[in-house]
């Protein structure tokens, strides 16, 4: 019986250990990563923008199906294409820059439907507040990059919020939507 609980602890410590070699770290590659938002603008058009100044790093065992993310952004790299806007979303009206400089997205949920992720959950924190975010993503892989020759893991993920759980009000008197599409185009590099 003594032996049999010892080849147990020993098999267990080392599927833990192999377990471990699988896990990896990941550094967001900018020029692969966007975070991009959808909102609809007097049901007449949708407005666009984009944070074009991101970082992060993502924690990714495959074998053990498990993940960590946290991703943040520069609230002042705001791009939609037109500075007078961009100001505007900038201000104390909408993303509050100057007060709140950063928006950061969090996880340590990843769900898995047999090798693929098919969601990350985890907590969005935006104008100083924090609520659940679920990303879905429309695709997700890994692969070896024939250019760096490292492996990168990346998707296209999104979600809804509503910006009022943000505090974010503005414009809702008016008939603007409370619903907001984010959109996150992702890659990551395999840290050696």
């Amino acid at each position: 019986m003594r032996k049999t609980l010892l080849a147990i602890a020993a098999a267990s410590s080392l599927l833990a250990v192999a377990s471990q070699a699988h896990a990896a770290n990941y550094d967001i590659d900018p020029t692969h990563t966007f975070v991009t938002f959808e909102i609809g603008h007097f049901g007449a058009s949708v407005n666009r923008g984009r944070f074009d100044k991101k970082e992060g790093t993502v924690a990714f065992d495959h074998a053990a199906k498990t993940g960590k993310v946290d991703i943040s952004v520069d609230v002042t790299s705001i791009n939609t294409g037109t500075d007078a806007f961009n100001k505007h979303l900038q201000s104390a009206d909408l993303f509050d820059a100057a007060k709140f400089p950063k928006i950061r997205f969090t996880a340590d949920k990843f769900t898995f439907n047999g090798d693929r992720v098919s969601q990350v959950a985890g907590t969005l924190t935006l104008l100083g507040k924090t609520q659940p975010v679920t990303l879905k993503p429309n695709q997700f892989n890994c692969y070896e990059s024939p250019m760096i020759k490292r492996e990168v893991c990346g998707g296209d993920f999104e979600t809804t919020i509503d910006r009022t759980q943000f505090g974010m009000n503005y414009g809702i008197d008016w008939g603007f939507p409370k619903d907001v599409r984010l959109v996150v185009q992702i890659e990551a590099v395999k840290q050696q």
